[in-house]
Formats: C-alpha cells, sequence, structure tokens
C-alpha cells in the first residue's frame, strides 16, 4: 500500500489551516480500490477535548472526536452540516474528504494531565464513526484509549465500525479501572436497506458480531437502534427481525431511535429519497414538517413496539435521561479505580 502526497505541509497562518483550526495540513490520498476517490486532510490540531454545547440538556458534556467526515457515507447523517463549517460539501464531500487529526493521542494525554481536568466522563462516536475504515490506517484509537485507560478517566464509545475488536485487549484493560460503555449502531438487519443507506458500513450482522464478542470477553454492549427510517424500516416485522438479531447478539440494552432530519442532512437524505423511492417524498414533507424531529405520536409508538419487543426477547430497554454502567469481570488483584461516574447511553447523536 503507498500514501501519495499530493500537497506539501501547509505553513502557519496559511488560510487552509485556520480553515480547520490547526497548526498544519498535509493531504494524501492512498491508492487502494477501498479509498479510490477519498482524500484525507491530516492535521494537527490544537485541542481534542471538546465541551458540548448545551451539555446541561445532554447525558454527556465532554466528547474526543478524531476525525471529521466519514466514509460509512451514511445518507441521514445528521454530522453533515458539521462539513460546512469547514467550507467543504456536504454532500459527497463529508463522505470523501476526511479530517484527521494526528495528534489526537499526544493532546488528548497533555489534556487530561492538566490540573484543570476532572476526570469527567468522556463520548466518542457522537460526531462522526472513530472506528470508520480510516482508522485501519492512522491508528488514533489506541493511543486515545491508552490515555483514558492511564488516568482512569470513564469514556464511552458509539460505533458502526467492526475495528473496534482490533483494541479489544486495550477495552477489558480500561474496564479494569474504570467504567466504560460500549454501544453499536445497527438500526434495522434488511439488507437491501442497508446497502443503500449506509453504504460504507459493516454488514448489520458483522455490527452484531461485535456485540457478541464484546459479551464474551465480558464487556457488556448496547445497541443503539438507530435510525429506525419511516416507511423503509419501520414494519412490524423490520422491527421484529432487528430485534430478535440483537437479542441473539447477546445485547444488554437496546435503544430505539427514530430518523432526524438536521439541516445538512436533511437536503442530502430527501435528494437521495426523490432518486430512490420519489413516491414517499410528499409523506417525507408531511411527516417532517415541523422540523428535524418526527412528530411525538409517531417516535411514541416505535420506542413501544421495540421495547414490547426487547420484553419478548428478554433485553431490559434503556430509556432517554437513564444511565447505565458497564461492570467488566472482576480482576484477579486489586487495581485503582476512577472517578465514580455514571456512562450515559448516547441517544441523540446518530
Amino acid at each position: 500500500m503507498r500514501w501519495e502526497n499530493l500537497t506539501a505541509e501547509s505553513e502557519h497562518g496559511r488560510a487552509d489551516t485556520a480553515l480547520f483550526d490547526a497548526d498544519a495540513v498535509t493531504t494524501r490520498t492512498f491508492d487502494t480500490p477501498e479509498f479510490a476517490g477519498i482524500t484525507f486532510h491530516e492535521v494537527r490540531a490544537r485541542s481534542i477535548l471538546n465541551r458540548v454545547p448545551g451539555a446541561s440538556r445532554m447525558p454527556f458534556e465532554w466528547t474526543v472526536n478524531p476525525y471529521r467526515g466519514c466514509t460509512h457515507a451514511c445518507v441521514y447523517c445528521f454530522a453533515r452540516k458539521t462539513h460546512s463549517y469547514l467550507d467543504l460539501d456536504t454532500g459527497i464531500g463529508f463522505d470523501t474528504q476526511i479530517v484527521v487529526k494526528v495528534n489526537a493521542p499526544e493532546l488528548l494525554r497533555h489534556q487530561l494531565a492538566s490540573p484543570r481536568w476532572q476526570g469527567e466522563h468522556v463520548a466518542m462516536g457522537t460526531n462522526v464513526d472513530c472506528y470508520q475504515r480510516a482508522e485501519g490506517r492512522y491508528r488514533l484509537m489506541p493511543g486515545i484509549i491508552s490515555a483514558l485507560t492511564e488516568r482512569a478517566n470513564p469514556f464511552s464509545i458509539l460505533t458502526k465500525g467492526t475495528l473496534i475488536l482490533r483494541d479489544l485487549d486495550l477495552l477489558t484493560r480500561a474496564a479494569r479501572v474504570t467504567d466504560i460503555g460500549i454501544s453499536v449502531s445497527v438500526g434495522f438487519t434488511d439488507q437491501d436497506l442497508w446497502r443503500t443507506v449506509e453504504p460504507g458500513t459493516p454488514a448489520p450482522e458483522r455490527r452484531l458480531d461485535v456485540v457478541r464478542t464484546l459479551g464474551e470477553h465480558g464487556i457488556g454492549c448496547g445497541v443503539l437502534m438507530a435510525p429506525v427510517i419511516p416507511f423503509l424500516g419501520d414494519h412490524p416485522d423490520q422491527l421484529r427481525a432487528t430485534v430478535r438479531a440483537i437479542a441473539a447478539a447477546g445485547a444488554t440494552s437496546v435503544t430505539p431511535l427514530v430518523l432526524h432530519l438536521r439541516p445538512g442532512a436533511r437536503e442530502w437524505f430527501m435528494s437521495w429519497l426523490a432518486a430512490r423511492h420519489p413516491h414517499l417524498v410528499r409523506r417525507y414533507e408531511r411527516l417532517y414538517a415541523e422540523g428535524a424531529y418526527a412528530p411525538k405520536w409517531y417516535q411514541r409508538r416505535i420506542t413501544r413496539q421495540v421495547h414490547e419487543l426487547a420484553e419478548e426477547y428478554g433485553i431490559g430497554p434503556t430509556r432517554a435521561g437513564t444511565h447505565r454502567r458497564i461492570r467488566p469481570p472482576e480482576p484477579a488483584e486489586p487495581l485503582a479505580t476512577g472517578p465514580d461516574v455514571q456512562t450515559p447511553t448516547q441517544l441523540t447523536l446518530i
């Protein structure tokens, strides 16, 4: 495999460094079919711990996002809007222009060592997936997990990526010294729907294999059943098949979340819908006439159906506004424990 440099590292103060809020930018392409048409912008970020705006309304206050843009190419991804902050396209550009914060592990280690840091819970995967395909090349997560483990700092990860299993030993080690929470996103098991709306992700059954494997190694894993896509993935038979598969994988919880269409994502999704399912456009316009979220009555209906199915299949649903802690098997030797911070479920950012 070969990386081909397209531009030399930028000098400090250039427009592109200001654009990416970083000290340097190097742009590369990868010459394998897997990364055809994708451009990587390697940056040295100035900060990696991000405080969540309006954190009082969220189940977590701090996030770490080593990437911006995502090759999962989910047509509904709410994070598409964030690419516009970089003057990048929120459609194809979001899928193919990936910003990589190459200094994320060292920067996180430095920020965690600050006397001002109080050991708060850190959530990952809340913007774009930290285990998207690029992580296989850049390997940022091992250093990030290690930095958090060294400080016994509680954290959680939400992912659609199977690459998380590469770091199973690191996660097991972290679970011995602090509270960790792992969630995998699987909104549906319909193969045709998966191929069209999540073309860059591992298949749903592969993601459920992650749930199963983590559980076998003593790390409980919940499933964020998101998004439930109106008129395409919400038929009772589809919901049943998905919850049944989640239960079979040994998930500790299932949390349904109906598709929401924020600005940036809405335009891209509706364009896709018009091309693939034009007969549904008017129905979506009516359903989402009041804004980014489906009506409360619809959300409640889906939530009720999924919770009933979860009870039938023996899964305890995690509801919005609750917290849950992942407790690993007790280690052979006593180990230092981190701050007693409960791990929040991630309900609103996928």
